[in-house]
């Protein structure tokens, strides 16, 4: 089974992370089950937020009594010290715990740094002296921010995007943290769901120049979890087929396309931006069936009162032209309803 050392953290945590996102989306007994099903199986890493809704609060109830043999990490959306310290509690309460191993500022739009207006990193501090987190880490989408959280010396811990679709601006954050002994977290390893190969995406994760790399992976289903169970026993290589899927996927996916973030949300016209700027990828790379049902018109159609004011372009990552990838998306999408 593969191990990573989450840099000057020391931490060793199983290849195979749990990213505990989706698991806001079932039943807290179908999560319970699968947290645990995980860690039986040597899963010992268990990422999520205080913005994930009841994500923590799931985890609490599958580890209050294995606590001390997993690793968890947690993040704060807080712009104010006073308000990454309610965060805090109530993340220790929900997590049913008294300590967070890796705690994270949630993809803040600059670096927080000692005596900064914000307050936050003292904050951080404060309460790594109280023994409340045991280590700071920062998760970002925007190159400039990942770039100067590194160079700063003051996180132990970068969450970043990252899969085989890595551009090579990405690939430097990845070579910097390992130069910087700074644990590098890959989440979206799967690029928010466009890649649907999992072996693809485990094997180009497992190549040696990445060993200082700890994929967290989305899990929903069990039949998502036993895949990546399954590449701890017989690992996929990184060969024939999947080399020839990688680079099918690439020339596919080359170019400006929307990662599904989310960050650009709520969209002042209702619009579910994070999917239908996508929508042309995810006809094309899944099951077309869902995606033209009624519901999903419906939705689509809410393009058409785009106020095109701008809020998108300026909350997102990546510096997506947005409302022009909105509408290139809906012109498409019209040509399979025919």
């Amino acid at each position: 089974m593969d191990k990573v050392i989450l840099g000057k953290t020391g931490i060793e945590v199983n290849k195979n992370g749990f990213g505990a996102l989706p698991i806001q989306r079932i039943s807290k007994k179908e999560a319970v089950y699968l947290l645990q099903k995980a860690f039986y199986n040597g899963v010992n890493y268990f990422d999520t937020a205080r913005a994930y809704s009841d994500s923590e609060e799931k985890l609490g109830a599958a580890f209050e009594y294995t606590r001390d043999r997993i690793v968890i990490s947690t993040k704060t959306a807080a712009q104010t010290a006073e308000d990454m310290w309610k965060d805090l509690e109530e993340s220790l309460t929900k997590l049913k715990t008294d300590y967070i191993d890796i705690y994270q500022f949630h993809n803040p739009a600059f670096c927080p740094k000692p005596g900064d207006e914000s307050s936050l990193y003292d904050a951080a501090l404060e309460a790594k002296k109280q023994g409340k987190i045991r280590h700071i880490g920062i998760t970002n989408h925007r190159i400039a921010v990942a770039k100067e959280a590194i160079q700063s010396g003051l996180y132990e811990t970068l969450q970043f995007p990252f899969s085989y679709l890595a551009a090579d601006a990405d690939m430097e954050i990845v070579e910097e943290c390992k130069k910087a002994d700074m644990g590098f977290i890959a989440m979206k390893g799967l690029a928010g769901g466009l890649i649907h190969n999992s072996a693809c995406a485990y094997a180009f994760m497992a190549q040696p120049q990445f060993a200082h790399v700890a994929p967290i992976w989305g899990v929903q289903r069990e039949s998502e979890l036993d895949e990546f169970l399954s590449y701890q026993v017989c690992p996929p290589q990184l060969d024939g087929d999947l080399l020839a899927e990688i680079e099918k996927d690439k020339e596919q996916l080359s170019g400006d396309f929307c990662r599904g973030c989310g960050y650009c949300m709520p969209c002042p016209a209702g619009i579910e931006i994070n999917n239908c700027a996508r929508m042309s990828l995810m006809l094309r790379r899944a099951p077309q069936e869902g995606w033209l049902s009624e519901e999903w018109q419906e939705k689509m159609k809410l393009i058409e009162n785009c106020l095109h004011c701008g809020q998108c372009m300026s909350k997102c990552p990546y510096g997506l032209n947005t409302p022009e990838l909105l509408a290139k998306n809906y012109e498409d999408y019209k040509t399979f309803l025919k």
